[in-house]
């Protein structure tokens, strides 16, 4: 499966936000790399994909307590 990039505005606020949900997208299968720009003001979280789906990502994310909302590019 080719390498996608995806975009979703969250509600991770600040690092300890972002801790929450660091460890399950650390270790989940499909996910090459991930970052949360928390200055942007609608918390842009960007995944690149290796194998997993948008929709499997904004499970994880609601696993946690948050939100994620696809952003279509």
């Amino acid at each position: 499966m080719e390498n996608k990039e995806f975009q979703f505005k969250t509600n991770l606020n600040c690092g300890g936000c972002v801790s929450k949900v660091q460890s399950d997208l650390d270790n989940v299968e499909g996910i090459c790399h991930w970052n949360v720009d928390t200055d942007h003001v609608d918390k842009i979280l960007t995944v690149k994909s290796d194998g997993i789906t948008e929709k499997e990502v904004v499970a994880i994310v609601k696993s946690k307590g948050f939100k994620a909302e696809i952003l279509k590019g």
